[in-house]
């Protein structure tokens, strides 16, 4: 089959278009015909280098989030055949070949029916940032009607599921971004309220909005730094949630206000092989708030080839794109 692999770390340039075999399908497993996929920081991060921990063996198969017709299944599948259209984030890091090829094999305990109402790049836009999102925001902080949750990032990856999954549990939601058209692009995904980061500091905004007191959940989709904005901005005995901490902290704010900290991994079960069922069970959940017409994905402007994967990959490194940067099959 035809795949874009790396044989080395480095920039965009690293991908070759070269023949590679085709996987063989296992028992448990379903073979998918690859129609889509996206670009999530984790990809350019491995294909840079930066984590070479988690990295596939070279030559090697980058991206995570697919979207696709099952092939073939495994002995033991039983909840899909051949010809249903499916999603998935199942590979493209250590031990997992990824979705920039032809085929992608998956472990059927991480993938769903594909969304009906969305097309196959629309649905490769989700599966990764989805899972973080919920596993964040439903799993973890269990947020609850009438609670005030916070979104740093509104219009990123998993901000924007964010921002849509809390106003769909019931909560009031508050975007944060940094200019007047993700301001737009939040209302319009959902956010009650948007605040510009660069004209109000937390403790403005925090004041004018919650009478001081301070937002019952943060979710931090900045991490490292930003975590300290994210402790001022929570109520006393609340709850931040943050997707990036690859950094050391302060922790006095986050004692002395009595906070909970959530810290997702969401790749853990791909790199471990532990609950793995849990993906599935969320972007079939997914699926149906996505038909419902609650959850919808938003794509970057420039969607891109998979022949072209460099331009993408420089597109999603340049911070000028807004929502998603999708490829799809030619």
């Amino acid at each position: 089959m035809q795949a874009q692999i790396i044989t080395q770390f480095g920039s965009p340039a690293v991908f070759e278009t070269t023949d590679v075999p085709a996987p063989q399908v296992l028992p448990h497993h379903v073979l998918i015909r690859v129609m889509a996929t996206s670009v999530n920081p984790v990809d350019y991060k491995i294909r840079q280098g930066a984590v070479p921990d988690i990295a596939p063996d070279f030559p090697a198969v980058l991206h995570g989030d697919v979207a696709g017709v099952v092939e073939t299944i495994g002995e033991g599948v039983t909840i899909f055949k051949p010809g249903d259209e499916v999603y998935a984030c199942a590979g493209g890091v250590k031990g997992l070949g990824g979705a920039l090829a032809e085929y992608m094999l998956a472990d059927v305990d991480q993938v769903a029916h594909k969304p009906k109402s969305l097309t196959m790049a629309e649905a490769a836009a989700l599966p990764l940032v989805s899972i973080t999102a919920w596993e964040g925001l439903i799993d973890r902080a269990k947020v609850q009607p009438g609670q005030r949750v916070l979104v740093y990032g509104a219009t990123g990856g998993v901000g924007h599921i964010g921002v849509q999954l809390a106003k769909s549990a019931g909560a009031t939601v508050y975007a944060l971004v940094s200019s007047e058209e993700k301001g737009a692009i939040a209302r319009k995904l959902g956010a009650d309220f948007t605040i510009n980061y660069h004209q109000q500091p937390v403790e403005e905004f925090v004041a004018e909005h919650t009478n001081e007191q301070g937002f019952d959940i943060v979710f931090d989709t900045v991490g490292n730094d930003n975590l300290q904005n994210a402790f001022k901005a929570a109520k006393l005995n609340g709850t931040v949630v943050s997707i990036v901490s690859l950094s050391q902290q302060d922790l006095t704010l986050l004692h002395a206000k009595g906070l909970t900290l959530h810290l997702v991994f969401m790749l853990i079960p791909l790199l471990h092989s532990v609950g793995r069922s849990r993906h599935r069970e969320i972007l079939t959940q997914l699926a149906q708030l996505v038909d419902a017409g609650q959850v919808q994905p938003l794509l970057d402007s420039q969607v891109f080839k998979f022949s072209e994967v460099a331009a993408a990959h420089q597109r999603a490194e340049s911070g000028q794109a807004i929502g998603k940067v999708v490829l799809q099959r030619e």
